[in-house]
């Protein structure tokens, strides 16, 4: 049982609840997610059963794509709306959209982004929700992230009665971005307070949000015995990997961990796939310094 489930993550679970629930319908311990996503987060959460644990961390670099919106006029303590309300101010002139993709255009490309205090980054062991949670702010570091892609997916609402502004959004970011932070950075660039005040993951891992599939139907694929409905094989978790077939006498090698020459990659790609009677056996990594591949993840059980 190896490969990835790219599992449909309902609102109100944690990641860490997602992985003891697939623990214990599947009957393994060999269970583990690919970076968490917030309670008040849905969407997708690649899960790695077996051998593809040991490919956790490779998925986890990937780009995350996001759909949700921001709401203009209120600001809450966590950046998203499971917080408390901290500022309110009337938004009296709505934004046209031109206002909106200027500063929606801002941040875009390598910008540096400040952790958010309600979040489970580590400073002097603790977590920074933890010193949130008892009124204690703490500096924090700064850290480079890549915005791909920020824009609008539909027009932004007015509500008369409240006088906020709700923009939508889609957005392409590399590992370690807060959405929350984005959202109020947004607000920051227009002179509003903002919240975000939904979000949906699409696409994480190289899986998109068609691929997904809830922990029910993984029960009913347990129950029908039949895990191909939603178990992805490494073989198309590792697609983006250029593939190599092995003959016998280099399976032999690989099997013992040794080394290849660079005669597998006509490109030297950096990271090769390799494949031995259709399964993917390993992953080799290209050491300039010696010009040949070596062992990087091995799958041989």
């Amino acid at each position: 049982m190896d490969g990835v489930i790219a599992l449909y993550k309902e609102r109100g679970m944690t990641s860490h609840d997602c992985i003891s629930k697939l623990r214990k319908i599947l009957h393994t311990k060999k269970v583990g997610h690919t970076g968490t996503l917030d309670p008040n987060v849905d969407g997708v959460l690649p899960i790695c059963i077996g051998q593809a644990t040991k490919i956790s961390e490779l998925l986890m670099q990937s780009g995350k794509v996001y759909r949700g919106a921001i709401t203009l006029g209120v600001a809450y303590d966590s950046e998203d709306l499971d917080g408390h309300l901290i500022e309110q101010v009337p938004v009296k002139t709505p934004l046209t959209d031109e206002q909106i993709n200027a500063a929606l255009a801002q941040l875009t490309g390598d910008i540096l982004q400040t952790p958010p205090m309600y979040s489970a980054v580590k400073v002097n062991g603790h977590k920074l929700y933890e010193y949130a949670r008892k009124g204690i702010t703490i500096d924090r570091d700064p850290r480079r992230i890549r915005i791909d892609y920020f824009k609008q997916i539909k027009p932004a609402t007015y509500d008369d009665a409240a006088h906020t502004q709700t923009i939508y959004f889609e957005v392409g970011c590399s590992k370690g971005t807060y959405v929350r932070t984005l959202a109020v950075d947004f607000g920051k660039r227009v002179g509003l307070p903002s919240v975000m005040s939904d979000l949906t993951r699409i696409k994480s891992g190289g899986f998109d949000i068609s691929q997904t599939s809830t922990l029910a139907q993984v029960k009913e694929a347990v129950a029908a015995e039949d895990l191909s409905i939603v178990l992805h094989p490494l073989s198309e978790a590792l697609a983006e990997y250029p593939g190599y077939q092995l003959d016998d006498s280099r399976w032999s090698i690989v099997s013992h961990g040794g080394f290849l020459d660079q005669s597998i990659s006509p490109t030297h790609a950096p990271v090769v796939r390799l494949d031995y009677q259709q399964q993917v056996k390993a992953l080799y990594r290209l050491d300039e310094q010696i010009g040949q591949y070596r062992p990087f993840r091995m799958f041989l059980a």
